[in-house]
């Protein structure tokens, strides 16, 4: 099942054009990479597909529904998450009432006036932070984290609402490169409920996670397919060698 499109988007700034008639397509269960050199318009199909801008033209679907013209906290209503590259945490909290409050992200405000959710919510909270291996760390201030814990638990709020699609734009940016493993592992259980888009300069990581890639250059895609048979592709390889 095709779970998100975007159909012939483009996307200009004045008179630079950052995208031009791109095409994406992510199927329901599946790891998709958005890969491509500097410049070549990731951040900015990303950005368009979550609503932070707006497609000069083109179409974004998410479950056959148009979802071009909709506000970000709509696309989240319909199953869309996003974790940007910088990372979010509320640093003064602990890691624990980080994941409540992106659980209460929904809840009327008199409940949360109330205080009632948070007892029901313990559980959730707990099963997040044990898959982000932080449960342990749940009592501490999310500012005293390493970046790549603070990347995980930014991560387990983003799938607090149980998104049908994940977005992530360079999870492991900054990351040590045992932290960037550990990274993959903690993702790869997620395939069982959400699909996953994912831009990623590092390419031995994305391509051991991700089941497909589309390659971007000058706002245009170059190829897209099975991860094995677009690494092997001339045109990406050439797209790389043009901006080394």
């Amino acid at each position: 099942m095709n779970l998100l499109e975007a159909r012939a988007v483009s996307k200009t700034f004045g008179t630079l054009t950052a995208l031009s008639n791109a095409d994406l397509l992510v199927k329901q269960g599946e790891f998709h990479g958005l890969i491509g050199p500097n410049g070549s318009g990731k951040s900015t199909l990303l950005k368009c597909i979550a609503g932070a801008e707006v497609p000069t033209q083109g179409t974004i679907l998410l479950g056959g529904r148009d979802i071009t013209a909709v506000t970000v906290p709509e696309r989240a209503r319909a199953g869309l998450s996003l974790k940007f590259q910088i990372t979010a945490v509320l640093a003064q909290l602990s890691v624990y009432d980080n994941v409540l409050l992106a659980l209460q992200a929904r809840e009327p405000m008199p409940s949360l006036m109330l205080s009632r959710s948070r007892g029901a919510l313990h559980e959730r909270i707990m099963y997040l932070l044990s898959r982000f291996r932080l449960e342990s760390r749940r009592d501490e201030l999310a500012g005293v984290l390493s970046h790549g814990e603070q990347q995980w638990l930014e991560i387990s709020m983003a799938l607090a609402q149980q998104p049908k699609v994940l977005l992530l734009d360079e999870p492991t940016a900054g990351m040590s490169p045992h932290e960037r493993r550990a990274t993959g592992e903690l993702l790869m259980p997620i395939k069982e409920s959400c699909s996953l888009l994912i831009v990623e300069h590092d390419l031995d990581f994305i391509k051991d996670i991700c089941d497909s890639l589309t390659v971007l250059d000058q706002g245009q895609v170059v190829e897209s397919g099975p991860t094995a048979q677009v690494q092997n592709s001339k045109r990406v390889r050439e797209a790389y060698l043009n901006h080394a």
